[in-house]
């Protein structure tokens, strides 16, 4: 069977979204500084997916689009040392709860630059789930992080122009410009990492983190944008609030309150009703136009 090209897009943001829910998980298991862990991904991503931009002519079709390209390099660059000094100055639970006013951005962005029409049920599903994860701030342990959940809040707006930039620009290679940003990311940590002071089972979890688990996350998610409008993946980054504070709940015990499971739950509600009425508008489509597979 043939998926149209929303099912396609919903089913890579779900991927993307789960690969990406262990990072902070990854991060807490380095157990080093946040610009050493900063370089490591940055240039193992850089690494997998530069040689991966070399196949194919994937470096030519930086010509198509070459400023919006190093826009969103730039983006993606921030994004990754945002998350992890934000991951490193803050419990886990807070940092994905701020990301999860993405969507916010996200449509606000493409309301404004793209003039791309909301729908409602992704309107209230915002709502909604802010809502939901407002519980979370009620819970202990939400003052005295206050620059960690700065860098959290910087990286959430980061995420929102990136996913509106993709949008507005389909035929930008994501491969390529993750690679970029990847690179970008580990210039910028450089002057302050130690890259060379760990011992084997930390190179151990940065590799899994930058050549397998980064890279696969912020390709499929990036490419969801090709099918989806960016409020709407931007959105799923709110899978990453529940699953990223349960991995590390339970592999390092950092347990979050009582409040932050209710927001959570919450959310991950929300999130299986947007998309339940997503796919039913899509089987209605492809009912009056049996022929239309999508993109």
């Amino acid at each position: 069977m043939q998926l149209s090209a929303y099912q396609r897009g919903l089913l890579m943001v779900v991927l993307g979204v789960i690969f990406l829910s262990f990072d902070g998980l990854l991060i807490r298991l380095a157990d080093t500084d946040g610009w050493t862990i900063v370089f490591w991904r940055g240039f193992l991503m850089f690494s997998v997916l530069g040689l991966l931009s070399l196949v194919g002519n994937r470096l030519v079709r930086l010509r198509v689009n070459p400023f919006a390209s190093l826009v969103s390099a730039i983006l993606l660059g921030l994004i990754s040392a945002l998350f992890v000094l934000a991951v490193m100055n803050a419990n886990v639970a807070n940092v994905v709860v701020i990301l999860s006013t993405a969507p916010l951005f996200a449509a606000l962005f493409s309301r404004v630059f793209l003039n791309e029409r909301v729908a409602l049920r992704t309107l209230v599903a915002i709502v909604i789930s802010m809502l939901g994860m407002s519980l979370v701030f009620m819970g202990e342990g939400a003052t005295g992080m206050l620059v960690g959940n700065l860098y959290a809040l910087a990286a959430a707006l980061a995420i929102g122009g990136n996913l509106t930039v993709l949008r507005c620009y389909p035929n930008i290679d994501r491969i390529v410009v993750i690679a970029g940003g990847g690179l970008l990311s580990a210039a910028i940590a450089l002057p302050l990492a130690a890259p060379f002071s760990l011992d084997v089972p930390r190179y151990g979890v940065l590799a899994v983190m930058g050549l397998i688990q980064m890279p696969l996350a912020t390709v499929l998610i990036n490419s969801a944008t090709r099918y989806l409008p960016s409020t709407e993946v931007a959105l799923f980054y709110l899978v990453e609030t529940a699953l990223g504070t349960l991995w590390v709940w339970w592999w390092l015990g950092e347990e979050p309150t009582a409040s932050t499971l209710a927001g959570g739950a919450v959310v991950i509600t929300v999130l299986v009703v947007h998309a339940g009425i997503g796919l039913h508008r899509e089987r209605q489509r492809l009912r009056l136009y049996p022929g239309f597979v999508g993109k």
